[in-house]
């Protein structure tokens, strides 16, 4: 059996670091997201630079968080806890939540189920 290299371009295989995939936004200055949305799920591959404070807000759909680089505070109802690269979270619907950077920053790797109507194009703001 041979095995051809598929790569980003084939309409199913996507790069966590190729800016040129994904439906670009830009949430708050100094956050920036690629967004992937399929039927039931989305993700988004956030950037958050050093000294950024994203704002609290919610929404109605599921959200799941996962740490891949980079330090961060993350706050969700009343609590603030800090953050290490492999660590996740679970933001159930409704409940308010936003990150914060020091002198690191951050990427991320959002899931939302159901995927976010308001992301499934470019813009600006949470859209919440």
């Amino acid at each position: 059996m041979s095995v051809r290299k598929s790569g980003p371009g084939k309409g199913w295989v996507f790069n966590l670091n190729d800016d040129d995939q994904g439906i670009h936004r830009k949430l708050a200055e100094g956050i920036t997201t690629r967004i992937f949305a399929g039927a039931e799920v989305m993700i988004s591959v956030v950037r958050v630079e050093p000294g950024t404070a994203g704002k609290l807000h919610s929404h109605v759909e599921e959200q799941w968080g996962v740490l891949l680089e980079g330090e961060c505070v993350r706050i969700q109802g009343e609590e603030e806890v800090a953050m290490k690269a492999g660590d996740f979270w679970h933001t159930p619907s409704g409940v308010p939540h936003t990150i914060r950077t020091g002198d690191s920053g951050a990427v991320i790797l959002d899931i939302f189920a159901p995927p976010r109507e308001e992301y499934k194009k470019p813009g600006e703001g949470f859209a919440d």
